[in-house]
């Protein structure tokens, strides 16, 4: 007899409270049943980024309200579930705690098995529940707080190839927008902003490309384009429109440029593993970037390598990953007890040396 699989997934890392339902029959390709999101932009708007308190309180909020509309728009209920997969890290630790302890009140109250995910493997198992994506494959995950490259061989085996040394690019387009008084968040902004600017007219710095490994490093490029907005208010008494469009497509290209230069180092380290049909994947809130997709399509067509990336709706954090990756790992048997913790730093791979370091609450990357 054929088993279907179906889970209710929650995700509540940074500022979106979301929930979803995700269906697998066995042998089949998964469906996405629902996928409810509810945003946090207006709560954040003013302080130029996200406040932990705030988003933790609206978490709190808005939780409960996503398993009802997920539930409704599925058309199932809570006994339907086979489990409930939550978000259990790596994130702002007050959001993951209000995600946890929900997952945690509806695993005890229907007897529900709990599976904890975490958040980095949600984006990296995001290929394989749009398009069936066999591993293994490289996956490159760019988001706001992340950027690693990443050879993907199972639900729970990822070997890392490199990453960034400080900012992720998300982080840095933020940053940008902030430095050049554009709305957050940054990625849409700046990219906005750049399809009207001349890329050529500054010539960022494209880092670490000096060095022949995968790993990465933004936080310069920020710093440099900052003493370039300086440079120019100085002696023009402030900026137009053209100078901060002109801006922000200089330092668009420089990102692009860098990402496309690293993944193909990336790409020839994956191909020493799997020459035949390889695959190279990106996910993450980055991965919405046009400019850095269609880069990415070119280094891979190259490369005689396949490249997927998720609908855009599917790139930033959203719940049906959540779910979809807590169906991978309960086929496999995982389980997780009401114990389980919150964590604010969790590495994907646990055997390599983290890249930015380690505090006390464990390795950042």
């Amino acid at each position: 007899m054929t088993k279907t699989l179906t889970i209710l997934g929650l995700e509540s890392s940074c500022d979106d409270t979301a929930a979803a339902v995700v269906r697998q029959p066995e042998g089949a390709r998964p469906e996405i049943l629902s996928s409810v999101v509810f945003g946090q932009t207006e709560l954040h708007s003013a302080f130029g980024g996200v406040v932990p308190e705030i988003a933790a309180r609206a978490h709190a909020e808005k939780l409960d309200i996503c398993v009802r509309d997920a539930l409704a728009d599925s058309g199932l209920a809570l006994k339907d579930m086979d489990a409930v997969a939550v978000t259990a890290g790596p994130g702002l630790i007050g959001g993951v705690m209000s995600g946890v302890m929900c997952a945690k009140g509806i695993a005890a109250a229907t007897g529900l098995p709990l599976v904890g995910v975490n958040h980095l493997a949600g984006h990296a198992l995001t290929p394989r529940l749009t398009d069936g994506t066999a591993y293994p494959y490289l996956m490159l995950l760019v988001s706001g707080g992340h950027c690693q490259y990443l050879l993907v061989r199972g639900p729970e085996d990822f070997t890392r190839l490199g990453g960034t040394i400080d900012d992720a690019p998300g982080e840095a387009f933020d940053k940008t927008a902030r430095l050049l008084g554009l709305p957050q968040p940054g990625g849409p902004a700046v990219q906005a902003e750049a399809e009207s600017g001349d890329p050529e007219r500054f010539r960022f710095p494209r880092p670490l490309l000096d060095r022949p490994d995968c790993n990465l490093s933004f936080s310069g490029l920020k710093t440099a384009l900052m003493r370039m907005r300086d440079q120019i208010a100085a002696e023009k008494g402030g900026l137009t429109r053209q100078d901060r469009a002109d801006l922000c497509a200089g330092f668009q290209a420089a990102v692009v440029d860098t990402l496309a230069e690293k993944t193909r180092r990336a790409i020839r380290l994956y191909l020493e593993e799997q020459p035949a049909r390889p695959t190279v994947a990106v996910a993450g809130g980055v991965a919405a970037n046009t400019a850095i997709r269609t880069a990415l399509e070119i280094v891979c067509a190259e490369a005689g390598a396949a490249f997927t990336a998720p609908p855009l709706r599917l790139c930033t954090d959203n719940a049906a990953m959540i779910a979809y990756a807590g169906l991978e790992r309960f086929k496999s048997g995982a389980r997780d007890e009401l114990d389980l913790t919150a964590r604010p730093r969790w590495p994907l791979d646990q055997s390599s040396p983290a890249l930015i370091g380690s505090g006390r609450k464990g390795a950042k990357a």
